[in-house]
């Protein structure tokens, strides 16, 4: 058996896996999601924020059910500044999709929250609200998860001086 034909069929031809993710999601939100470049054999597309939420929802319907990674971007020179990066994982095929929502600078930037389709996003969206300061609306909880609830600022941002950081030593072991 030569080791072509030993591959799994769906992992032959990664490309155009990837081209067909990303067509068949522009096709379904004409306006609401676009193509962004991306290396061969990445699916990666952008959606509007205003409809997130509903993008979500058919991916996790079209076989999307495991949430791999949700996270923050900081753009300081770029419009939108905030970006939210989910990357999807259909266990059953093996693709992957990965969706990129620009978040408005606002005060503070917001993003619909996505714990109701995918529960594990919970996490996720909390660090992204820890470490930037996007809120995320409709979340069950969101605090902060990293940083101590008394923290000031956002310590990804890339304004973020890290000058001001602070260094605390409150559990020294015996003795010192």
């Amino acid at each position: 058996m030569d080791e072509t034909t030993s591959q799994r069929p769906e992992t032959l031809d990664e490309a155009s896996r990837a081209a067909q993710t990303v067509a068949a999601v522009v096709a379904r939100f004409p306006g609401v999601v676009t193509a962004r470049p991306s290396p061969p054999g990445e699916a990666v597309v952008s959606v509007d924020a205003a409809h997130w939420g509903e993008v979500a929802r058919w991916a996790h319907g079209d076989g999307f059910e495991f949430l791999s990674d949700l996270c923050g971007v900081d753009w300081p020179n770029r419009r939108p500044r905030f970006e939210v990066v989910c990357t999807l994982t259909d266990m059953q095929t093996l693709r992957r999709l990965r969706l990129v929502i620009g978040v408005e600078e606002g005060e503070p930037p917001t993003a619909p929250s996505v714990t109701a389709v995918w529960p594990g996003a919970n996490w996720f969206e909390r660090e992204a609200f820890d470490m930037f300061g996007i809120v995320f609306e409709g979340h069950p909880d969101l605090t902060r998860i990293l940083m101590p609830d008394e923290w000031e600022g956002h310590p990804l941002r890339k304004d973020y001086s890290v000058g001001k950081v602070p260094v605390e030593y409150k559990h020294l072991s015996p003795g010192h």
